[in-house]
Parts: structure tokens; sequence; C-alpha cells
């Protein structure tokens, strides 16, 4: 957890499969605890094939059967199914985007938030920004993107920074999104 908090939490990431990656892990998080999934990561990997969009959108019955038996993930059908369908749906909209990441970065003007907590007990859970996405992706047939499950995706994608400002991550990341890194 302190090498996820340390090296990866938070940082802008633009990278498309990696954005996939966060969403269907943030998807999966839903219910149970953060460090749950972070444990399973690799696992989690290697079921879904990287994390290939495209390949994920073609899993067959007997593909999806063999997730399910696989100890090494999360096994709920309805994540694993959804996992699947949000493949789709994230390929509709590189489709029309170019990129997932040119879609996702509008619901916070194209730049990090950089908000100013001072303790985690004034982090919210949600806002209007992932109300706002969770909506859009909904409304484009993706499950499990609740809000705070959007939020929780905007945190650890970089979009929001949520680091408490005596953090030392907190200034880091505020250079690193000023910087274009």
């Amino acid at each position: 957890m302190m090498a996820y908090h340390d090296e990866e939490w938070g940082v802008p990431l633009h990278d498309d499969r990696k954005l996939f990656e966060f969403l269907v892990l943030d998807a999966f998080q839903a219910g149970l605890s953060w460090s749950t999934i972070l444990n399973k990561r690799a696992n989690f990997r290697g079921a879904f094939d990287g994390f290939d969009a495209a390949k994920i959108a073609r899993y067959t019955k007997r593909k999806t059967e063999s997730l399910l038996a696989d100890a090494g993930i999360v096994r709920n059908r309805l994540k694993v199914l959804a996992a699947i369908s949000n493949a789709k749906a994230f390929l509709d909209i590189k489709a029309e985007y170019g990129s997932f990441d040119d879609f996702i970065w509008q619901f916070v003007d194209r730049k990090p938030r950089h908000n100013k907590w001072k303790s985690l007990k004034q982090i919210p859970a949600k806002t209007k920004q992932s109300d706002a996405m969770s909506k859009a992706l909904k409304d484009r047939g993706f499950k499990f993107v609740g809000s705070t499950i959007c939020y929780a995706f905007m945190q650890a994608a970089g979009m929001v920074n949520d680091h408490v400002v005596g953090c030392f991550r907190y200034a880091e990341i505020g250079r690193m999104a000023n910087s274009g890194e």
C-alpha cells in the first residue's frame, strides 16, 4: 500500500490501457477494501490479458467461466460481466473521441484539480464532477461506475490531487501536473 501511495496514486495518467485498468479495478473494489484489490492486481492483469480492452471485449462464455473459477481475482459474476461490457463501451468511446483519455479528462477541464485537504476526514467520497462522470459513463453502457467509484478512479488517475497538504506527495504531484509529466 505504501509503494502504491508513494509512487502511483494521484499521478496524472493519460495512458488509455492504464486508465482502463484503473476503471476495472475500481469497479472490482466496490464493497471491498482497496488493499484486497491491490494485492490481487498482478493476478487481475494476468486474468484480464493485461487489461487489453479489445481482447476483453471478445471474451466468450468459456473465458467468463474461467475467470469466475480463478481464485486469484475477485470472483463476482456481475463484476466480471461488467468488465467485459465496459471494455466494449470503452472501445466505443475510443472510436468516437480518439482516446479514452480525451473523453475522461473533460470532467476536470483537462487538468488535475488540486484540493487542499488538511485531514483525511475532509476528503469527499464523491463530487459533482464524479457525479457527471458517472452519469456519462452509465449513459454509454458502463456498469459499476457510481459516483463514489468514479471519484476513487479520479483520485487514482491523478485527475484530482487528494493527498493531504502535509503529505510529501501533495507538492510532488502538483509539480508533476504543472510540468506535464
